[in-house]
């Protein structure tokens, strides 16, 4: 039956894989989210009406207020993963672990802060100092997404170097320059993907100029690369 080919279908395991991840459901969500941002600030600027305007603008933050509740509690994880690139052997490099305990406790950072608003969000209990601590929160997420950068940017140099190094004429020279091929193109990912998260941050600080569609549209490009990594990963 069509029916029964349909829902034993591989990729029905497959999203369903998928969706019974956090992670896998946040990046839908921010998807859509970022988008609904793109496109309420697209229709402003063509005279949308408010009508037309009002579902994607209640979307945006419907949205970014489900995602912020989903985010509570996961500082621990990153504080912990800090604590573990200290402490890694395996991680030779001074330069990756640096930036690694760096980007961690940049995450850890933002989200602590984040979490600490949740309250005020919700509107259960009205605090004060809400919108200072929402800054702290996205002055730490900065100092994440540029270690990550200088990572990322640090790896596809040492990437070049070893690829410099490969002997084609050998087997095992072919396997290195695969993996070292799909070891770039995961750097690459990432390094766009925290270029474009770089925008929502430093706009809401004021440290730069974007509007909403600009930020929106990078929010939406980063947001479908962690879809397309966390599906591959589920895989």
């Amino acid at each position: 039956m069509v029916a029964d080919a349909v829902i034993y279908h591989p990729t029905v395991a497959h999203y369903l894989k998928f969706v019974a991840t956090t992670v896998g459901r946040d990046k839908l969500l921010r998807t859509v989210q970022y988008f609904a941002r793109f496109y309420a600030w697209y229709l402003f600027r063509t005279n949308g009406t408010r009508a037309e305007v009002a579902p994607f603008e209640a979307l945006k933050k419907q949205l970014g207020l489900a995602r912020k509740l989903m985010r509570v509690g996961k500082n621990v994880e990153h504080l912990k993963a800090a604590a573990v690139a200290a402490d890694s052997k395996g991680l030779n490099d001074d330069v990756l672990r640096y930036a690694t305990i760096g980007r961690q406790l940049g995450y850890a950072g933002y989200l602590t802060f984040d979490a600490a608003t949740v309250l005020d969000t919700l509107g259960v209990r009205k605090w004060e100092g809400a919108k200072r601590a929402q800054k702290e929160a996205f002055r730490f997420w900065a100092v994440g997404l540029l270690c990550s950068i200088i990572a990322q940017t640090y790896s596809l140099y040492r990437l070049r170097e070893r690829e410099a190094k490969v002997d084609m004429k050998e087997g095992e020279g072919v396997v290195e320059s695969k993996r070292i091929a799909l070891e770039r193109t995961a750097s690459q990912l990432q390094l766009v993907s925290d270029f474009c998260d770089l925008t929502v941050p430093t706009s809401a600080l004021g440290w730069v100029g974007f509007d909403d569609g600009f930020v929106g549209l990078a929010g939406t490009v980063s947001s479908l690369i962690g879809l397309y990594s966390q599906w591959k990963k589920t895989a």
